[in-house]
């Protein structure tokens, strides 16, 4: 037992430094260099929305999840309990358009089944296994009625790839705005962001996710606001913990329920159990909450998809993999603030010059 402990104090400690450390190195590429993994993006030119597809090639991958925000729009995410049958997910599904954009996901099924992709049923073929969740951006940069659809899907499927992870205004971060405790005119845009950890021993840890918080994106390696709710003048930014505690927020127009979301998935290629890639979405949730302030509020249906693609031979210590999901997690929210453009009137971090000094 003791040396389990020493162990994942050193791994925490390394993965501490590692994102300290971490403006994009050539060899980084984000979820994709989990193995097996591929990530593709779908955005739509009439309105800023999308989806962002993960495939897992091969048999799929074993699943978990964790949902801990107030309003979620989720697909599939009963079938991940360890209490029932299906032990492979095929794809997850991460889009914009609120409950409509589920739809993405009916897209991603069609392209696994045109390939006999899936859960096998026999003489009916194959059920491919989809686990989705989306984010409500319908308020944002056009007709509300402009939203993903199975096309969506299709399409970000077929474009699906092993290329470092395309981040900020794309796919089902297009039209996603952070910061929106103050009220929406003084939000900023948000975006998806990656990154990942790859371990001396070849273990490897990563994450991708669509950040459309109630809250503000803070950076761990300094408690500093990297993006969210502005002062009155849009010239800076207010800092979200400190309107919770000087009473403004009771005049404010707070924020009203189901409008927000931060959607992820967290992948190792370890080799995990359902039981384990559970824990592993759990400890990942951890992540949000050092990241975004707040966090899981009545607001945001956050919601943490975990995948482990067990094409890693060592032995996985899953308390191990769940405290670096959970630093990766982290560390992409910041990079979708950082890597994210000024969109619909909103700036971003960059525009305020507010992103950390390591991505300058």
């Amino acid at each position: 037992m003791h040396s389990i402990h020493v162990a994942a104090a050193a791994s925490l400690a390394l993965s501490a430094t590692l994102v300290a450390q971490a403006p994009r190195q050539v060899d980084i590429k984000g979820l994709t260099d989990v193995e097996g993994l591929r990530v593709g993006h779908s955005t739509l030119t009439e309105r800023p929305t999308g989806c962002t597809v993960v495939l897992v090639d091969g048999e799929g991958a074993a699943g978990g999840v964790s949902q801990r925000g107030g309003a979620p729009g989720t697909r599939e995410t009963d079938l991940l309990s360890p209490l029932n049958v299906v032990d492979k997910v095929n794809a997850v599904v991460l889009s914009g358009g609120s409950a409509y954009g589920l739809s993405a996901s009916e897209g991603v099924v069609r392209y696994l089944e045109e390939r006999k992709v899936g859960w096998n049923v026999g003489a009916a073929g194959v059920v491919p296994i989809v686990p989705s969740a989306i984010l409500f951006d319908l308020g944002f940069g056009g007709d509300p009625k402009i939203r993903p659809t199975a096309d969506c899907g299709y399409r970000a499927a077929t474009a699906a790839s092993t290329a470092a992870v395309v981040e900020g205004n794309v796919g089902a971060g297009a039209g996603a705005t952070v910061g929106k405790l103050a009220g929406r005119d003084r939000s900023m845009k948000g975006g998806v962001g990656s990154f990942s950890i790859r371990m001396p021993n070849g273990l490897v840890v990563a994450a991708l996710v669509a950040v459309n918080a109630v809250g503000d994106v803070i950076d761990p390696a300094t408690g500093q606001v990297v993006a969210g709710a502005r002062t009155p003048d849009g010239k800076s930014l207010a800092d979200a913990r400190k309107l919770l505690r000087d009473g403004s927020l009771m005049r404010e127009a707070t924020p009203r329920p189901g409008e927000n979301t931060t959607i992820a998935v967290v992948a190792t290629n370890a080799r995990l159990t359902k039981t384990e890639a559970n824990r592993m979405a759990l400890m990942a949730d951890d992540g949000l909450a050092r990241a975004l302030s707040p966090s899981h509020t009545i607001g945001d249906g956050d919601t943490v998809f975990a995948l482990a693609t067990g094409r890693w031979t060592g032995q996985a210590d899953t308390s191990i993999i769940g405290a670096l999901a959970a630093d990766v997690l982290a560390e992409a929210i910041v990079r979708a603030a950082a890597m994210t453009q000024s969109l619909g009137g909103l700036p971003s971090a960059r525009e305020l010059g507010t992103i950390p000094s390591r991505y300058k």
